[in-house]
């Protein structure tokens, strides 16, 4: 195991990224998408953040959080997000033939991979290339043409306040991105 260190700073602002066990694709069925919108208000009541920024795909997420000064436990988010999605939809989506020994002394299931990617955002120019990178994220996946095309994302959010023009980080005519500069 290795020695990994989280930067962990209350009122701090981070990148998470989260990937399904296996890389299956269902973050996006509506089901999946129901329980994790009800898992962030559950969390959110004993342990408030704000989500900054948020891509789902079909086997992944990306997100940007910021914490309350008061709170530097972004870790727990993610394991009340994850574990209510999970009795929320483990009935449909558990694979028993995937459990194994680790998995089931840990009394996890089949739907998340065990840990995730987290970042501290540094400073404003860090804050912009990790929100390039989430909304841009379905279309390096083949997934959308351009961002405006993906619903399950706050692109729309940043259109509708005058961050990114709906055109940006759209596949041009000769197949190159365009238009993935400044927002």
């Amino acid at each position: 195991m290795s020695n990994y260190r989280r930067a962990i700073t209350k009122g701090g602002t981070y990148f998470f990224t989260v990937v399904t066990y296996r890389r299956q694709c269902f973050l996006c069925d509506a089901q999946v998408r129901s329980a994790l919108r009800a898992g962030i208000h559950f969390a959110r009541k004993d342990h408030p953040f704000s989500i900054d920024a948020w891509v789902l795909l079909p086997d992944h997420l990306h997100c940007i959080w910021t914490l309350p000064p008061d709170d530097a436990d972004f870790g727990i988010l993610c394991a009340i997000i994850k574990r209510f999605a999970t009795k929320q939809c483990n009935p449909e989506l558990k694979r028993d033939d995937w459990m194994k020994p680790s998995k089931l002394k840990r009394r996890e299931s089949t739907l998340w991979q065990r840990r995730f990617w987290e970042h501290q955002i540094r400073d404003e120019r860090d804050f912009e290339k990790h929100l390039d990178c989430i909304h841009h994220n379905p279309v390096k996946h083949g997934l959308a043409k351009q961002a405006s095309d993906w619903p399950y994302s706050t692109f729309h959010r940043y259109v509708k306040n005058v961050v990114y023009g709906i055109g940006w980080a759209g596949i041009s005519s000769e197949g190159h991105i365009a238009d993935l500069g400044e927002p």
